[in-house]
């Protein structure tokens, strides 16, 4: 029922200079994979066989990598190389590709509606691809998982995860009833708040599906923390009339906006990469 995946693409990833000087954040690679991969991987398992990316003048190498390259192609073919170049081919063929540019950064909300015109009027995912997850739960993908979810609730839904309590500043975190194990009808939900102002150590991590309304919604949020126009608060409109469930998901979640975390995946997959051999 998910058929379309937004990935906002446009931020600067001013954690990672000056090496995201010339190189999209998303660009950056896991091992031989960029981040942005893993996600359209991710997209791909849980459904969505259309992929649109809000992106900036400055990100010309993501929409080149979902494309062909018949240089490096005709100059592998035929060798024990050309595998490697199979995995990305596949979402070539099976994939359409769109994308927009969000010309001021102005938030994660801003972000999303600029894609509206490449959303329209049906329910869709959203990833953010600095937010690597391991798709090896034996109940499928983070995404997958959610759309499962959707089937059932039919209303927009966040991934969310138990952070230390003095990390929520760094996070949208929500609040809300617990309706079954790990869902929970979301009742507050606030971005970056102080530890000692937030309301439990639930944080929103980047996956969502957002049911369409949501844009109408954000064209009316005014900035909020930053100065930004936050999906947090548009959500909490929804959640006001009971529309948004939180899922704590099953799974491995890295911070790749982050260095640390950004290494601490790279050697989980490297390891995982071993094991597998």
């Amino acid at each position: 029922m998910i058929k379309r995946c937004l990935f906002p693409a446009a931020g600067y990833g001013t954690r990672f200079l000056p090496a995201t000087k010339a190189i999209p954040k998303e660009m950056l690679p896991v091992l031989t994979k960029p981040l942005i991969q893993y996600g359209v991987e991710e997209a791909l398992d849980a459904g969505c066989s259309t992929v649109s990316i809000v992106t900036s003048k400055y990100k010309k190498a993501i929409e080149d990598h979902f494309d062909t390259n018949t240089d490096i192609e005709n100059s592998i073919k035929g060798s024990s190389k050309e595998e490697l170049l199979s995995d990305v081919n596949k979402i070539i063929e099976t994939t359409t590709f769109s994308y927009t540019r969000q010309l001021e950064m102005k938030g994660l909300g801003h972000a999303i509606l600029c894609g509206e015109t490449l959303i329209g009027n049906e329910a869709f995912a959203v990833i953010l691809a600095d937010d690597l997850c391991d798709n090896t739960s034996s109940e499928g993908s983070v995404l997958k998982q959610m759309t499962k979810l959707y089937e059932k609730y039919k209303c927009s839904i966040v991934a969310i995860e138990e952070v230390p309590k003095d990390k929520t500043d760094k996070y949208g975190v929500i609040d809300g009833e617990q309706i079954e194990e790990g869902i929970f009808r979301v009742s507050n939900m606030v971005e970056k708040p102080d530890p000692k102002d937030a309301p439990t150590n639930l944080a929103i991590i980047g996956r969502y599906i957002l049911t369409p309304d949501i844009f109408d919604i954000l064209r009316e949020t005014k900035p909020g923390k930053g100065g930004e126009i936050q999906i947090t608060d548009a959500l909490l409109e929804q959640a006001k009339q009971g529309k948004v469930i939180a899922y704590k998901f099953k799974g491995k979640r890295f911070d790749c906006g982050s260095v640390d975390g950004f290494v601490e995946a790279t050697n989980y997959f490297y390891d995982k990469t071993k094991e597998a051999k």
